[in-house]
């Protein structure tokens, strides 16, 4: 039954590819939508309000600096409310909060949500009051999801556009996508929830006095106002601990597989956007196809490893897979499907406990965040990270037969050639050397709490590889909640949002100023299977490279184990 349900859920993602991506296209180009009689004038009042000049572009400098000057000002606010938060009015009463929101704490956790992280060292009921949650985390899943969004809009611009010394502007971008495709995405989305049974009240918790006579409690609140655009702006972070665990923030299978369209189709749509701006749409397509083959071997594999009984239980006879550290409700399967979905995209918002699956089935998400969201990815950067995949992919097999590398009509220089090799290694960087500190440090072994030896060290490199994804999704079994963990993670979350995007707008506005090549009998077409197949070789081969050494130590070594 569960396979059903994969091949539907990639059906419908697949087959909203095309509408969405080219109403997302629409949106880019500043065209005209059906929401436009509506917005317009709240469009209008945000710029006034902002001093922006919506016809007035900008470089690629002055993108990346007004891209990174946000981010700032939003993480600078957030930090001030989680660290004034004890003084907000409202619930949940401060005998419930009792994780204390220290200084580095506090740091990490706007860095996290300003990031589309939301990498969590804390419990958020026992650790924020509701205020702190609506005012500070809500409005940094939009503004942070709506800024990737942005992002993505001006990098497909860079590879469009010719002899152009401009890529748009950030605070029109930002300003579209906030109000044509967040919000209003986000408020049927969060009816929906509510349908459902996810609560969305300003209450008190809840004292319940079990029939054990022990005493239990419940917390709530606004949940329904974070749970949806958490996903939809591949955010991910939980408003419980248990995130999509959790009966009141993911109560039903229905509410599960809308939460994972909404983290996939946006992503799986900018392709079909991509495609469409750069008048190349068969391109688009090609790159679509090669995410679904990438995602349907996590699936085979991570389904494959968590419906066979756990060899530690195989003289019991133990059937139906898997099922510790999973919900009930949703069994092996949708277990697998969130998790194979959470981890390719920037979107920790997981509904089973990671550090409980097999060996093989920690790595498929492991492999996926270590990728670089080249699969469907987050909102904005999974278009430039599978566009730079394809990139690395061309400059292969431009010297394996003597010609200058070019995509799209876009010439791949030694210039262009060094902004794609810095963002290629960038991630292996700071991953395997923060890694290696972790490895190497007391503080760093310090946080493994539960396991030792190569499912330690797998604890470690997941807790890096999610951050530097920007997915924030972790292995329950190591204790990030301390100055060493908040700080390293808070290098690896900027690295991997401002690190990656401001490599990616830098070579799109190279590409923006040259003039596109006519194509001839010599140019590698884009948009061939033969081409595909190119751009999957490539990322695998990246991947190895870069990667096998550590996985080897890690889930590997632990399979081999048993």
């Amino acid at each position: 039954m569960h396979w059903l349900e994969y091949f539907v859920f990639l059906a419908i993602v697949v087959g909203l590819a095309q509408p969405v991506g080219l109403y997302l296209a629409r949106v880019c180009q500043r065209r005209r939508t059906f929401l436009d009689r509506l917005l317009r004038p709240a469009e209008s009042v945000l710029y006034r309000l902002l001093g922006v000049q919506p016809e007035q572009e900008m470089t690629a400098g002055v993108y990346i600096a007004c891209f990174l000057l946000f981010g700032t000002g939003c993480t600078f606010v957030l930090f001030l409310v989680l660290m004034l938060q004890r003084w907000l009015p409202g619930g949940p009463a401060n005998a419930f909060l009792t994780t204390p929101m220290t200084t580095d704490l506090a740091a990490n956790t706007a860095v996290s949500f300003t990031t589309t992280t939301t990498w969590q060292a804390y419990a958020g009921e026992n650790t924020l009051r509701y205020l702190a949650q609506v005012i500070g985390l809500v409005a940094q899943n939009f503004l942070a999801g709506a800024a990737g969004l942005a992002v993505g809009f001006a990098f497909i611009r860079g590879i469009a556009r010719e002899r152009s010394a401009t890529i748009g502007n950030f605070w029109v971008d930002l300003v579209r996508s906030l109000l044509w495709v967040l919000l209003p995405l986000t408020l049927i989305g969060s009816l929906l929830l509510i349908w459902q049974g996810v609560p969305l009240n300003m209450a008190p918790y809840t004292i319940a006095h079990t029939l054990e006579g022990r005493v239990q409690t419940i917390a709530q609140g606004p949940v329904a106002a974070l749970e949806f655009i958490k996903n939809l702006g591949t955010n991910g972070g939980g408003f419980f601990n248990a995130n999509g665990a959790h009966p009141y923030a993911n109560p039903t299978p229905l509410t599960n597989f809308l939460g994972m369209l909404a983290i996939a189709v946006l992503p799986a749509s900018l392709m079909i956007t991509f495609g469409r701006i750069t008048r190349r749409p068969r391109a688009g397509w090609t790159l679509l196809f090669v995410m679904v083959a990438l995602f349907m071997i996590g699936i085979v594999v991570c389904d494959l490893a968590e419906t066979a009984a756990p060899s530690q239980l195989a003289d019991l006879h133990i059937t139906g897979g898997n099922m510790e550290g999973k919900e009930v409700r949703f069994g092996v399967g949708e277990s697998v499907l969130t998790a194979v979905v959470t981890s390719n995209t920037s979107t920790g918002s997981y509904n089973s406990m990671h550090g409980s699956f097999q060996p093989i089935g920690v790595l498929v998400p492991l492999v996926f965040m270590l990728l670089g969201e080249v699969v469907f990815g987050g909102l904005g950067a999974g278009v430039y990270s599978m566009v730079m995949a394809a990139l690395v992919g061309v400059f292969l097999g431009g010297l394996m037969i003597g010609r200058t590398p070019e995509y799209l009509g876009k010439k791949i220089g030694s210039r262009e050639t060094r902004w794609i090799a810095l963002y290629t290694l960038l991630t292996p960087m700071i991953v395997l050397v923060l890694t290696g500190i972790a490895i190497a440090t007391t503080a760093g072994r310090a946080g493994l709490v539960t396991n030792t030896g190569p499912r330690g060290f797998t604890e470690i490199i997941f807790a890096y590889a999610s951050c530097m994804a920007n997915n924030g999704q972790t292995m329950a079994g190591l204790n990030a909640n301390s100055v060493f963990y908040n700080v390293t993670t808070t290098i690896a979350m900027l690295a991997g949002r401002y690190g990656l995007a401001a490599l990616a707008l830098a070579l799109a506005g190279r590409f923006a100023s040259q003039r596109r090549l006519p194509t001839t009998v010599g140019t590698l077409p884009s948009d061939t299977p033969t081409f595909g197949v190119l751009v999957f070789g490539t990322i695998l081969l990246l991947g190895g490279l870069c990667f096998f050494p550590a996985l080897a130590l890690g889930p590997l070594a632990e399979f081999l184990r048993h």
